[in-house]
C-alpha cells in the first residue's frame, strides 16, 4: 500500500463527519458571529468546504496561501455540491502521488510569494488538509450549538445524537 493509499480511509472518514455538519448549517443565519473577530457562520462554512480542496494543490509544486478566492455558498445545496466536488477532487489527486511524491519537500508559500514554511508533501496532507478541515470543523460544532442546531455524531456520541 503506497503512503498516498494510506491517507485514504481517513480521508472519507473526515469528510463524511465533516458533510454531516454541513448538512445542518442554517442558512438563515450565515451572517451570525459568536464575536465581532470572529469569521461568520457562512464564511467558516466555506472555509470547511474549502478547505477540503487543499488536496489538489498537494500536487502543484507548491502551494500559496490566499491564492484562490472562495465562491459564494448561499444555499445548502451550493455548500455540500462544492464540498463533494473538492473532496473528490482532492482524494483523486492524493491517490495519484507516487510514495516519491510524497517524500518530497512542499514549500508553501505566503500571500507575497516568500515561504511561509515546508514539509514533506506527506506531511502537508496531514498538516494543511486533515488537521486543518479537523480543526476548523471542531470550530463549527461550535457555531451550530451556539444556534442551537442539533450536533450529529462525528468520533462518538454528542448530546443530540447516538452512535
Amino acid at each position: 500500500m503506497s503512503i498516498a493509499e494510506r491517507y485514504l480511509p481517513e480521508l472519507d472518514a473526515e469528510a463524511a463527519s465533516t458533510r454531516r455538519l454541513l448538512e445542518r448549517v442554517p442558512m438563515d443565519r450565515l451572517d451570525w458571529k459568536p464575536h465581532p473577530k470572529s469569521r461568520s457562520l457562512g464564511e467558516l462554512a466555506t472555509h470547511v468546504t474549502e478547505t477540503m480542496r487543499w488536496g489538489i494543490r498537494l500536487s502543484a509544486p507548491s502551494f500559496q496561501v490566499g491564492s484562490e478566492k472562495a465562491p459564494a455558498l448561499r444555499t445548502t445545496p451550493d455548500l455540500l455540491a462544492r464540498f463533494d466536488q473538492n473532496v473528490a477532487e482532492s482524494r483523486a489527486a492524493i491517490a495519484s502521488r507516487s510514495d516519491d511524491d510524497m517524500a518530497e519537500e512542499f514549500p508553501v508559500l505566503k500571500p507575497d510569494g516568500s515561504i511561509f514554511f515546508q514539509l514533506p508533501r506527506k506531511a502537508a496532507v496531514r498538516r494543511l488538509l486533515l488537521n486543518h478541515l479537523i480543526h476548523h470543523r471542531g470550530q463549527l460544532t461550535v457555531y451550530l450549538r451556539l444556534n442551537d442546531v442539533p450536533l450529529p455524531a462525528v468520533y462518538g456520541p454528542t448530546a443530540d445524537e447516538s452512535i
